[in-house]
């Protein structure tokens, strides 16, 4: 009896009652005298009772087998594993399975998907999870449709070898993703910001637009007592290039998306390629020459698929001052307020701005259903999602 309940426990994990049952009894050796009434009795098939009777009697307990194929024509051959795993170390830091698959259409005959590349990986433990990360299926992008229709400005702090603290100001192009300029200064300054966007519109052109946030180099200090209000920056641009700045909504660093992203991976790439603080901001600055050239003309970007400034060079249409900017997923509407605060997107939707911006143009950004409403000097006011199903659409919801 012992034997028969050591045998029992051995083999209970991963089978039905049934099969736990026949496998200890098999284990333990205990005699069965009619083995097809024992079979009928117990819902077990002959065959089945006699197949581990003689794995039980060879192994000295029944064990489950690999069920793996013996063949797997469909796998990937191992010289092109062997190029995965070699480009995962080439290309670092910019090792993913996209850039992976990219470099093997130039070196190999068999491509093997996204899908596939991150699962060679994983079996080596080569492959850095974040299962709190942002599923790709849920992206939805938005990006003007010209290269020069919107450049994105924003600093970032950067430590140098004695510790101090300097900022660059990085602007970067909405639709090809060209990094068009990157301008270190002692702190983020209207000054600082200027240059920046000196040494860009020197080097790619003025855009029509600048969209920035609501920092003190870029916003006027006193905006949000008075949305009149405008910075030097503003005044600036406008004056010297015709550019029209817009800002963010406050606390909503995903407006200027890109740029935030550029900031972690010209972060990563300056780790990767100088892991030594720069000991001056002239080197600093040199540092981030070279990566700038490197993530324009070397890097594939993967919202473009291929690098930003083969998507600028090879764009149909090129944006600019005086050039009303256009989207591929959104489009732009210059609409004058009536004096009840009333403005018609389109014939079908009636929109109510509110009378305190009444006989003033303000810019309606529509992406899919969602309209959100600017200032001429390019602040929020709020946004709505449209009703197909009526025409006065009511009250924007303000901005934050």
């Amino acid at each position: 009896m012992c034997r028969l309940i050591i045998a029992l426990i051995a083999v209970m994990a991963g089978k039905s009652a049934k099969m736990r049952l026949m496998d200890a009894i098999l284990q333990a050796d205990v005699k069965i005298d009619n083995v097809a009434e024992w079979c009928r009795g117990n819902g077990v098939n002959p065959r089945t009772f006699y197949r581990h009777r003689r794995r039980v009697e060879i192994e000295g307990m029944w064990r489950s087998r690999s069920r793996r194929p013996h063949t797997m024509p469909m796998a990937t051959a191992p010289e092109v594993v062997e190029q995965i795993l070699r480009l995962r170390r080439e290309l670092a830091p910019d090792h993913g399975a996209d850039n992976i698959r990219a470099a093997l259409q130039t070196v190999a005959s068999e491509v093997p998907s996204r899908a596939t590349i991150n699962r060679i990986l994983d079996r080596h433990g080569l492959l850095a999870k974040n299962p709190a990360k942002r599923p790709r299926s849920s992206w939805r992008r938005f990006s003007y449709a010209r290269p020069r229709d919107c450049y994105q400005i924003d600093g970032t702090e950067y430590r140098l070898a004695d510790g101090t603290t300097v900022v660059a100001i990085d602007v970067i192009d909405d639709c090809s993703r060209v990094w068009v300029a990157s301008h270190v200064a002692a702190a983020e300054t209207i000054t600082a910001a200027l240059d920046a966007m000196d040494h860009a519109v020197n080097e790619w052109g003025a855009p029509g637009m600048v969209l920035a946030d609501n920092g003190s180099a870029f916003a006027h200090k006193d905006r949000a007592k008075d949305k009149t209000l405008t910075s030097r920056f503003s005044r600036t641009l406008a004056a010297t290039h015709g550019i029209r700045v817009i800002h963010s909504s406050p606390y909503h660093p995903q407006t200027l998306g890109k740029c935030e992203r550029l900031h972690q991976t010209a972060a990563r790439l300056l780790t990767h390629h100088y892991p030594q603080p720069a000991a001056t901001t002239t080197e600093l600055q040199q540092r981030l020459a070279a990566i700038r050239d490197h993530y324009n003309t070397r890097r594939r970007h993967s919202a473009m698929d291929t690098t930003p400034a083969h998507a600028w060079t090879n764009a149909p249409a090129h944006g600019g001052p005086g050039d009303l900017p256009r989207q591929d997923d959104a489009t732009v509407h210059l609409r004058k307020v009536t004096t009840t605060g009333i403005v018609d997107l389109r014939r079908t939707s009636r929109i109510r701005i509110g009378t305190a911006h009444a006989g003033q143009t303000i810019t309606l950004l529509r992406s899919g259903p969602l309209v959100t409403a600017y200032t001429h000097d390019g602040d929020p006011i709020g946004q709505l999602i449209l009703d197909e199903t009526k025409r006065y659409q009511g009250k924007l919801t303000p901005a934050a």
